[in-house]
């Protein structure tokens, strides 16, 4: 997934067209996978649903692993790179590797 788009009034998420607004003050705030797990900066995940990409066909498949996520302030909190490219995830699409 590309980097969010910025526009005049906040960001959208390229993928699923989600619109938020960034708090350059605010912290991270607790982020939870499906099954409730608190994850942490640098913890590995497992993509639990077929997620389309713009702009490259296949997405990411159910199982992929992606390693030593980042968590940043947003609507999509988690931060990895798959393939050598660097998307932002719902916290409900994921669990703890």
């Amino acid at each position: 997934m590309p980097d969010p788009l910025i526009a005049e009034d906040g960001f959208e998420c390229g993928t699923c067209g989600h619109e938020w607004f960034d708090d350059h003050g605010s912290d991270v705030a607790e982020v939870r996978d499906v099954n409730g797990k608190l994850l942490s900066p640098g913890d590995d995940v497992v993509i639990i649903k077929d997620l389309k990409l713009d702009g490259k066909s296949g997405g990411i498949k159910v199982g992929t692993k992606v390693r030593s996520i980042r968590l940043v302030p947003g609507d999509h909190p988690i931060q990895g790179k798959v393939d050598g490219r660097t998307v932002l995830i719902i916290a409900d699409k994921v669990k703890l590797a």
